[in-house]
């Protein structure tokens, strides 16, 4: 089992918001470790080395080591709760594991090749559906990262759960379900061309259309105003009319 830290915590026997607080004034963060048979215990560790261990990236998929007085014991990190304006961490909870212990662990996605990507060369763009994946592994079978190559992945085209190979005795966690896991996005040089052949289409169409609007002006154009105009034939003025 490959262990990513080694934490040394101490036990606490106080609870409540005003014992947190006094730990955390002396610079560690109170914790909780639970699982397996054993009771929940309530401990502290030092928020500096907690602190580099978590802002090193992908603290929920690694084993640390855990050690309380004489005791060390193996354990998962399963949450983290920091401060809403300083980020500072001012809880941790652990998650006690063994060498046959089956856990659910999210794991990153890591994108092989875009450089040189087919899809992406043509000006496609990548979606990554999932950042990560649950998987049910036990604790030495955590990989520390889900590889997702896109090298022949042309536009349109989608990377599914089941395109990937997993490690030994890994599985994910939504049984008998091929999801999207990545996508290359976009169109396709063919698909760019049509609205343009569609719009030269179209003002070919308007340039021939003022042509036949003007043979047909004579019929209600000048002409017609004029005959308009004109008093039918045998007609009087109107103003003779009114003589009568």
């Amino acid at each position: 089992m490959k262990i990513a830290a080694t934490l040394e915590a101490q036990p606490r026997n106080t609870s409540g918001k005003g014992a947190a607080r006094a730990l955390r004034r002396l610079g560690r963060v109170p914790a909780v470790v639970y699982g397996r048979t054993k009771e929940p215990a309530s401990i502290s560790l030092p928020l500096k080395e907690l602190t580099l261990e978590y802002r090193k990236g992908s603290f929920f998929n690694k084993i640390v080591d855990i050690t309380v007085g004489g005791d060390k014991f193996h354990a998962l990190p399963r949450d983290v709760q920091t401060h809403p304006v300083t980020d500072v961490i001012e809880h941790a909870d652990f998650q006690r594991v063994e060498k046959d212990s089956i856990i659910h662990v999210f794991v990153p996605v890591k994108v092989l090749n875009q450089e040189k990507s087919v899809g992406l060369k043509r000006g496609g763009v990548l979606n990554i559906v999932r950042h990560e994946i649950e998987l049910v592994c036990t604790p030495d079978a955590i990989p520390s990262a889900i590889e997702v190559d896109v090298l022949t992945s042309d536009i349109g085209s989608s990377v599914h759960i089941n395109d990937i190979k997993l490690p030994a005795n890994v599985r994910t966690a939504i049984k008998d379900r091929n999801f999207t896991v990545v996508t290359v996005a976009g169109r396709t040089k063919e698909e760019e061309e049509r609205p343009v052949v569609a719009a030269a289409a179209a003002a070919d169409g308007a340039a021939a259309a003022p042509g036949a609007a003007g043979a047909a002006a004579p019929a209600g154009g000048a002409d017609a105003k004029g005959a308009a105009a004109k008093p039918a034939a045998g007609a009087k003025p109107a103003a003779d009319a009114k003589k009568k």
